[in-house]
């Protein structure tokens, strides 16, 4: 019996919709929005949408739960960003960590285009839930990045919900899109085990695009005595 990755995020966000109502949806989106775990928001949101069709959810508090959950997920991933750029940068023994320099990147590419840049990202799937974290990065005005988040969280939320109200009952066909990102989940997931098993032994860096590491910075070396070299 095959497992669908997205067949199990369907059925546990139409349960916790179904029995906690409009905080399950507020939840579910601050969830969404964090990105960790990663949740559909093409599901949640068509299926509130069908929710309002049916009457269980109120349209005005549905759109308010949506629009909520999303901004308050998207400023706590902000704040791990923000807050976080010193930990980040911190060395590890296991050599799991970004330095200033890829962090600088992030700084340049985000100058003179966040606002635009998040506006419109909030449009794109996947890609919404992951662009708080550069954000905090370059430290982005936190006024304006709550500002232009809603100001891109608005189409995206209401055009999934008017999708969820039309389909009515119909609306696990949006689920059917889904089901070669299975695949692309599955891939992901084992690139990124082969990846990090590679970069922790030292096979390659940590940096992005990677690069193979010549065969003498795979040799671990030990931490120098405090007292200095002996006479």
């Amino acid at each position: 019996m095959s497992i669908s990755l997205i067949g199990s995020a369907v059925w546990a966000i139409t349960t916790v919709l179904s029995a906690v109502g409009l905080a399950g949806l507020f939840a579910l989106m601050v969830v969404e929005s964090f990105g960790i775990p990663p949740l559909p928001s093409e599901v949640i949101l068509t299926f509130s949408g069908f929710l309002i069709a049916s009457g269980t959810f109120d349209l005005y508090g549905t759109i308010f739960a949506a629009l909520a959950g999303g901004l308050v997920g998207s400023f706590i991933a902000y704040a791990v960003g923000r807050w976080g750029r010193d930990w980040i940068t911190r060395p590890r023994p296991a050599g799991l960590h970004l330095n200033e320099k890829q962090l600088a990147r992030v700084d340049r590419w985000f100058q003179g285009r966040d606002e635009w840049f998040v506006a419109v990202a909030r449009l794109i799937p996947i890609v919404r839930s992951y662009i708080s974290y550069p954000a905090g990065f370059a430290r982005m005005n936190p006024t304006r990045f709550g500002l232009y988040t809603l100001l891109g969280s608005i189409p995206f939320t209401l055009g999934l919900l008017y999708a969820g109200i039309v389909l009515r009952s119909d609306w696990p066909i949006i689920t059917s899109w889904f089901g070669p990102l299975d695949y692309v989940v599955g891939a992901i997931l084992v690139i990124g085990v082969v990846y990090g098993f590679l970069a922790w032994k030292r096979y390659v860096s940590w940096d992005w695009p990677p690069r193979r590491l010549p065969p003498e910075a795979r040799v671990r070396r030990a931490p120098a005595s405090p007292e200095g070299p002996s006479p």
